[in-house]
C-alpha cells in the first residue's frame, strides 16, 4: 500500500478537523473494505482516520421499542447480544450471518450501511425494519439513505454515529449466500412494523430496494402463499459470475417466503 499519515481521533470534533484538514483524508472503522482496496493500491489516501477509539460511537442500548447500535459496534457484538436478541432477534440473526468469525469481530454496522455494498446484508436490515440513520450533522430515514451501489445520502465529512431500530412487531430475513464471501447473492428482510409491511431485498440488484409488490401483497394476507405468482423483474437484477438475472429474480421470491416463514416462526 501507498504511504499516509495515520490517526485516531478521541471525538468527534477531532475526526472532522482531522479530515477537513487533510488534502484525501478517508475514515476507517472495521476495515473490511478500506484496507483491502489500500493493499491493493487502488485507493493512495493522505490520510486515514481511525474512528474506533471515539467511546460514543460504539455500543447497543435500548429503549422502549427502540434498538440504538453505535457506528463502531462490530457485527459480532450485535450478533450475541441479549438484548438484540430479546427486542429484534432477526437483527442478531442477520448480523450472525455476516462472512466468518473474523469479519464479524472486525467489520462494524456503520461501516457496512455507509459502504452501500450491492452484497451486504445491513442494507437490508435498515431498509426493511425502517430504520434512521444519526450522524454528526443529522437523522436520515431508511427510505431516504441508500440512492445506488456504494451510494448513499452522506455528505463529505458526514460521519454516522448510530442507528436506530424500532422494534417491529414481527420480522424474518433469508439469504442465499455465496460459499466463498458468504456475500448475499440475494437476501431478503421482511417486517411487519407499526407503520406497515416493508420488504427489503439485498444482494439482487444494484443498491438495496423495496419490494412494493410483495409488500402489498403480504398486507393483504401475511403468508408465503400471499407471494404465489409474483414476479421480479430480471431486468432490474445484476447478473455476474455467481449468479445470473433470471436466477437472482427467482431467488428473491424464494427467500422473500423464506423469510415470511421464519417471521411467523
Amino acid at each position: 500500500m501507498y504511504a499516509f499519515n495515520y490517526h485516531k481521533p478521541a471525538s468527534l470534533d477531532e475526526a472532522a478537523k482531522l479530515l477537513s484538514g487533510a488534502s484525501d483524508g478517508k475514515f476507517i472503522a472495521g476495515g473490511q473494505t478500506l484496507l483491502p482496496t489500500l493493499k491493493l493500491r487502488l485507493a493512495s489516501p493522505s490520510d486515514v482516520i481511525d474512528l474506533g477509539g471515539i467511546k460514543e460511537l460504539n455500543g447497543i442500548t435500548v429503549s422502549g421499542n427502540t434498538v440504538t447500535i453505535g457506528a463502531t459496534t462490530k457485527h459480532a457484538a450485535v450478533a450475541s447480544s441479549a438484548e438484540v436478541q430479546k427486542s429484534i432477534p432477526v437483527l442478531s440473526y442477520l448480523a450472525g450471518l455476516i462472512g466468518d468469525p473474523q469479519v464479524r469481530n472486525m467489520g462494524t454496522i456503520g461501516g457496512s450501511v455507509a459502504n452501500n455494498d450491492p452484497a451486504a446484508d445491513y442494507p437490508a436490515a435498515v431498509l426493511g425494519l425502517g430504520a434512521t440513520v444519526h450522524t454528526n450533522r443529522r437523522a436520515i430515514t431508511a427510505d431516504d439513505f441508500f440512492k445506488g451501489m456504494f451510494e448513499t445520502a452522506l455528505e463529505d465529512g458526514e460521519i454516522i454515529t448510530r442507528i436506530e431500530f424500532p422494534v417491529p412487531k414481527r420480522a424474518g430475513y433469508e439469504k442465499f449466500r455465496n460459499p466463498a464471501s458468504r456475500y448475499a447473492m440475494v437476501g431478503v428482510m421482511v417486517a411487519e412494523t407499526a407503520g406497515g409491511i416493508r420488504v427489503a431485498v439485498t444482494g439482487a440488484a444494484p443498491c438495496v430496494f423495496r419490494h412494493k409488490e410483495m409488500e402489498a401483497a403480504l398486507s393483504k394476507s401475511f403468508s408465503a402463499d400471499a407471494l404465489n405468482g409474483i414476479r421480479t423483474d430480471p431486468g432490474m437484477m445484476n447478473s455476474d459470475i455467481h449468479a445470473s438475472a433470471e436466477y437472482r429474480a427467482h431467488l428473491v421470491g424464494v427467500m422473500a417466503k423464506r423469510a415470511v416463514q421464519k417471521a411467523l416462526g
